[in-house]
């Protein structure tokens, strides 16, 4: 069997994370998160609504990662980022850690907020 290498490009994967950080770049950056290709901040969780939609046009998917279990976000959340052209998955933290790294591998346009692990 041939492997291939992945090329992230110039974006940065998600390489681990514990309760309460995310790995990317080596380092370890404090929870919650908000990633996309180029871009690395903290995140104000459900009440930032403001950088989530601030995406606009700039992604066609993004990822919330609601913490060590998949949960539903705030009903009005939800509809705000969809009115804005969103495309909005909902799943648990590491769960979008590992679609973030696929969609970044195929060089999708993909942002993810992430809610502490622990």
């Amino acid at each position: 069997m041939q492997l291939s290498e992945i090329d992230f490009g110039a974006a940065r994967p998600i390489e681990g994370y514990g309760a309460d950080f995310f790995r990317i770049g080596g380092e370890a950056h404090a929870a919650p998160l908000l990633a996309y290709p180029g871009h690395l901040s903290g995140w104000g969780g459900y009440d930032d609504a403001d950088r989530l939609l601030a995406l606009e046009g700039r992604v066609d998917v993004l990822l919330i990662g609601t913490g060590p279990q998949i949960a539903h976000i705030p009903p009005d959340l939800r509809q705000r980022l969809e009115q804005a052209g969103l495309g909005v998955e909902i799943m648990d933290s590491p769960a979008a850690c590992r679609t973030y790294n696929v969609l970044l591998s195929e060089q999708r346009r993909v942002a993810v907020a992430l809610l502490p692990v622990g």
